[in-house]
């Protein structure tokens, strides 16, 4: 795994941190790593452009119940 140093970061802001880290019972390390992670997660709005050219790719695809189909499968 990567490692990443921040210079300079004003005092007021690692006490924040610090404080956030607390209230979220984790480390300030921990607390970095979590917001870090979340910030790079996609966008609700990419994920639903995600979905919609999903949705377009699929078009026209059968996509009925299954559930006859798999009661016929057990039923041989």
């Amino acid at each position: 795994m990567g490692q990443v140093a921040i210079r300079n970061l004003d005092d007021g802001v690692l006490h924040r941190l610090r404080q956030r880290a607390r209230r979220n019972h984790r480390s300030l390390e921990g607390e970095l790593r979590q917001i870090l992670t979340a910030a790079t997660l996609p966008s609700r709005s990419e994920l639903t452009a995600r979905a919609e050219a999903l949705a377009q790719a699929l078009e026209g695809r059968w996509t009925g119940d299954s559930t006859a189909l798999i009661r016929e499968e057990r039923e041989r």
